[in-house]
């Protein structure tokens, strides 16, 4: 089928709203030494930040891999990436780290040497800007959508991330509640044997806090003017845009269980930019997918075979950043 080309716009934005699954409770992501990333607009209106950009980044990424086959989706078969083996097993690959190619697996892998070589980055010296994006879609293309910084394989080379969400809800109230970890055998201190709570023994109370909102809604950018950027031809900026709306449609149709106790329903995307634009839906997206990785694959963008195998070696010394042009 004919996909859609880009929209003439320089960003597509898409706002969501949410609900809770069930009842009205919600748990939001929580940071160290912070908690819940709570604040206020400047007309004192109560505001959560109910999941980050590096969250909702991991989760459209998580929707590209089948847990269960232990393989990509069956649409995105022919996508490359880098697999990691250790003794002859697979530990890791590209798509699921969270650094991508810049992965300590693999930046202490044999492989490393090679995608430097290939972006041709030598210390000291400007990087073939166009060089370093074509070895980057060799290995792996969701690295140009989701972002790569190259500190550890190939010096300060790095790509924005092209698309990216965050979840916040607005008009947000505390709700405190809390439970105990029974202990059958102790439920206090034994004296005896000193066993403690800190151990894992005796009955241990906690507090949690919840939240309840007027509104929640889920953000999604899509950079638009990034994917033209790469100068890598229509075929790849069609696969990597059909891409991008793969992984929102999948997120909001199968994903929005953030946390045990965070749940939610998604309503139908809006599109406030640009106007007019209409979404395709998960089906067409799925329909159209193998076809445009084909076409990129033909066009010679794409590792043969797709997936990449590199050994991991803990002791390997950082000599990449040394590079040799080829």
């Amino acid at each position: 089928m004919t996909f859609p080309s880009l929209p003439d716009a320089a960003r597509l934005l898409l706002e969501v709203d949410l609900q809770p699954v069930q009842g009205t409770r919600f748990q939001p992501t929580g940071f160290p030494d912070l908690g819940a990333a709570t604040y206020q607009l400047a007309d004192n209106t109560s505001m959560l930040l109910v999941e980050s950009a590096q969250s909702v980044a991991n989760r459209l990424e998580g929707v590209c891999w089948d847990e269960a086959a232990d393989a990509l989706a069956q649409p995105l078969h022919g996508l490359p990436y880098v697999e990691v083996v250790r003794d002859g097993k697979v530990i890791t690959n590209s798509t699921l780290e969270a650094h991508r190619l810049n992965s300590a697996y693999i930046e202490k892998s044999d492989v490393a040497e090679t995608i430097a070589g290939e972006i041709g980055y030598v210390a000291g010296q400007p990087v073939d800007r166009a060089r370093f994006l074509r070895t980057l879609c060799k290995y792996d293309p969701n690295s140009l959508l989701h972002g790569v910084f190259l500190e550890s394989i190939a010096g300060v080379l790095r790509v924005p991330r092209a698309l990216s969400g965050f979840i916040e809800a607005r008009d947000v109230r505390v709700v405190s509640s809390g439970g105990v970890k029974n202990d059958r055998v102790m439920a206090g201190k034994d004296e005896e044997s000193g066993a403690t709570a800190k151990e894992g023994f005796g009955n241990v109370p906690y507090h949690r806090d919840e939240y309840t909102a007027g509104k929640i809604t889920a953000y999604f950018n899509l950079d638009l003017d990034q994917l033209r950027s790469y100068r890598l031809g229509p075929a790849l900026e069609s696969c990597l845009y059909a891409l991008a709306l793969f992984k929102i449609r999948s997120l909001l149709a199968r994903g929005m269980r953030l946390r045990a106790a965070c749940d939610f329903d998604a309503g139908e995307p809006r599109i406030t930019r640009p106007a007019g634009f209409a979404l395709p839906g998960l089906g067409t997206l799925v329909e159209a997918l193998p076809g445009l990785i084909a076409a990129v694959r033909k066009a010679g963008l794409f590792a043969d075979p797709p997936i990449t195998r590199a050994t991991f070696s803990p002791g390997k010394p950082k000599d990449t950043k040394k590079g040799k042009g080829k």
